[in-house]
Order: structure tokens, then sequence, then C-alpha cells
């Protein structure tokens, strides 16, 4: 299995320790990790401010240095679900479609691709989930709690599997927190507002640490906790996953 790691660059810039944590439990768990390292930003904050037509070299760049691999891994449920979703190439549109095919969330990946049963994780503290909405509405990495179907959540059964960990049940557990990209500048009262509600359920029901697949939402969540003066903190959940 010829793997390679994909870091978004908020991660590679504000949150080393997650692309590294990322690393660790990928090579825990058997496999062979490679780091292309000339990759840069995947083009989403462009996309997202409506300037996709701009992300043309990023597009050629991101398959320049992924397209040899087997899989793509990636920390990030934005990231990974703006590539799968509008990674092209007019000139290369073959290796474009290739490689939407083949990068995974990294709770995506080791669910769906590993099939992981059992982790050696130790993290005795209570924690509770933020699902971020492009895992959750994009990847499908769990039920959206307004459909008529059976729960499920691939990030929740995998922290299931870390010893000592309680996992806090929130009164409203797939609500947006606010950040949506460039929405946090463009619409800072709302998004912040979002923000503080969304952080108000994690405390109220005891919580110690908010995990979640996407650094960025918890960047948000973390800059709203600081304000507060919070106890509570913030931890991705590869970070959680490779703990002990």
């Amino acid at each position: 299995m010829n793997v390679a790691l994909f870091i978004p660059c908020y991660v590679d810039q504000f949150y080393p320790q997650v692309g590294i944590a990322t690393l660790e439990l990928l090579e825990k768990l058997g496999v062979t990790v490679s780091y292309p390292i000339k990759q840069t930003c995947c083009g989403q904050p462009m996309a997202n401010s409506g300037f996709e037509h701009l992300t043309g070299d990023c597009n050629s760049l991101f398959i320049n240095n992924f397209s040899a691999f087997d899989y793509i891994v990636c920390p990030s449920g934005s990231c990974t679900l703006h590539v799968k979703e509008h990674l092209h190439d007019d000139k290369n549109k073959s290796a474009a479609k290739d490689i939407r095919s083949k990068i995974y969330e990294l709770t995506e990946f080791l669910t769906d691709v590993l099939h992981v049963t059992s982790l050696s994780a130790s993290f005795s503290h209570k924690v509770s989930m933020h699902q971020a909405c492009h895992g959750q509405r994009g990847l499908h990495l769990s039920q959206m709690t307004e459909l008529v179907a059976p729960p499920y959540s691939k990030p929740g059964r995998l922290l299931s599997m870390v010893k000592g960990l309680e996992l806090v049940t929130l009164d409203r557990a797939d609500e947006c927190c606010g950040f949506g990209g460039t929405f946090c500048v463009a619409e800072e009262a709302v998004s912040a507002k979002m923000g503080i509600d969304r952080v108000a359920d994690h405390v109220k029901n005891g919580t110690e640490y908010i995990t979640s697949v996407d650094m960025s939402c918890l960047m948000h969540l973390e800059g709203i906790l600081r304000r507060q003066k919070s106890n509570v903190q913030i931890k991705h959940i590869a970070e959680i996953l490779n703990a002990g």
C-alpha cells in the first residue's frame, strides 16, 4: 500500500503536531507513508471565495505531487472534500479523476480502507465530538440527525476504541460551528455568534476536550474558548487516536 500524506496549509503553519500525530498513527497501524515535499495549498480558499478559475496551478501541482500513490490521506474533511469534488485539470483529466477517487479523510481511511477494529490509544478524559459540516454532510462520516435513519459515526466509532475516554453527548450533535472558511471573515458577527452557541453546548455537557476531524473548526472554537478564559481544550482526533 503506497500512501501519501496531504497536510493542509493551516495545519502545517499553526498545528504541526496534528500532522505529526497523523503520520505516527498511520505508521503504528502498519502503513508506509510518504510526504510529497513540494505540496502546497489545494486551492480551497480561492474556490470558496468564488475564484475557482484561479486554482489551476494548485490543481496541476496537486496532481504532480500525488498521482503516483495508491491512496492520499488527509487530516481534514474540508480539504479532502474540496479535492474529491473540485480537483480538475483540462490537460490531464484522467489523472485528476483518479486522484478524486483515492483521497480519504483520516477517519474515513481508517474505517473504510484499513478496517480498524482496535487501537492502542489511551486518553482518560471527557471528550465531545464536533461534527464538522464538510465531513458529515459532504463525506458522510456520520449520520445527520434530521434524517430518519440509523445513526452512525466513523470518528465516534474510533474514539470508542480509546482506553479511558468518556464520549460526551451533546444536545445538538451536528450543528455548524460557524467557521465556514472565508465565511468567518465575510460574516464575522454571525460566525462568532454561531461559535459561541456551539461552545456553550460542549461546556454545558461537561466536556474537557473538544475534538473534530477538522482543525479549522477547532481553531475557531479555540479562539472563543480562550476569550472566555475557559479550561476546555481542543484536540484534533488524530492526536487522541495516537495518544498513550
